[in-house]
């Protein structure tokens, strides 16, 4: 079993097992097909609005052709979701970081409890295996337990940490961790930031606060802005992205839990609804479970075709 299949086979297991049930024995596409895929599509958490828009996508194909073969059908399926889950209509890969820009400077959100933490570890733990240098920021000043974990990763990964007293001014631990990985020659800087979706209007001045210190030292900073959302909360993670992205200019995310969720179809939903690529995808708990999202590779993990029919 491949990467990405173990990340996704219990959001396969269930969307394939409600299919199958549809589709054994028929000899054509009929509404109770169709009714019976968006049915599948809404229990992976896929979203409503993304799943009528498939759904419209798949009648207009059908229509023209009365007799599609179910097989037929899982093909134009899987290319509709595919088209879905690209951003500015582009096939290509994403690539997670740009190393022209030293330091790229990558500034993690995302509320408590969605593996911000743990994905920033595993992001540092593989940058510095690839012989980058890297330097992280705590700038979750609000939980010492948020900077002490931060610290267990730093130092299991091999990377420099700045962190200040807690209850610090999240801005100036930016600060300094900027300036700290200029003076050093640092490759990529992540820093972390508190998870909290308190009052938006202090959020976005918090989060607009950390941006424009990190200008003062980095001026074309932060070069991205991870959102870190947890697949297995559903439709939680809509709303969240949602809050998000209108505090600041997310632009890029991590869907982490994906091996624990049979809803992984919120992956599709967030990138159709928010047009922000996905840049990583957390499939366990080990410290190479973070992968690079690659959209091919993830579609086809969703349909195996074994599945069919059984």
């Amino acid at each position: 079993m491949g990467l990405f299949s173990k990340g996704v086979k219990k959001t396969n297991e269930n969307f394939f097992s409600k299919l199958s049930r549809a589709i054994v024995g028929k000899s054509k596409v009929s509404e109770d097909v169709l009714d019976a895929i968006e049915e599948a599509l809404i229990s992976s958490d896929m979203g409503v609005d993304t799943t009528l828009k498939l759904i419209d996508n798949l009648e207009d194909r059908v229509e023209r052709d009365k007799y599609m073969s179910m097989d037929e059908l899982v093909d134009i399926l899987r290319d509709e979701i595919g088209k879905l889950l690209n951003v500015n209509d582009s096939e290509a890969l994403v690539q997670p970081f740009d190393f022209s820009k030293k330091p790229y400077v990558m500034l993690v959100v995302g509320v408590n409890g969605v593996g911000k933490t743990t994905t920033i570890g595993k992001l540092a733990a593989s940058l510095r295996a690839q012989g980058k240098k890297v330097v992280i920021g705590a700038a979750d000043t609000f939980r010492a337990a948020a900077v002490d974990q931060l610290q267990i990763w730093a130092d299991r990964a091999g990377v420099d940490i700045v962190r200040q007293e807690m209850g610090s001014d999240p801005a100036s631990v930016a600060y300094d961790t900027v300036r700290s990985a200029v003076a050093k020659g640092a490759d990529v800087v992540l820093i972390d930031t508190a998870g909290r979706l308190h009052n938006r209007i202090d959020l976005m001045n918090e989060l607009t606060k950390i941006r424009n210190v990190i200008r003062k030292v980095v001026p074309d900073g932060p070069h991205d802005v991870l959102l870190v959302l947890d697949s297995t909360t559903g439709q939680n993670a809509f709303q969240q992205a949602k809050e998000f992205s209108r505090a600041t200019d997310v632009t890029s995310l991590a869907v982490t839990k994906l091996d624990g969720s049979a809803k992984g179809g919120v992956v599709v939903g967030i990138v159709d609804q928010f047009r922000i690529p996905i840049k990583f995808i957390g499939i366990g708990e080990g410290i190479d479970d973070l992968k690079v999202f690659d959209k091919k590779e993830f579609v086809g993990s969703l349909f195996t075709r074994e599945d069919i029919g059984k």
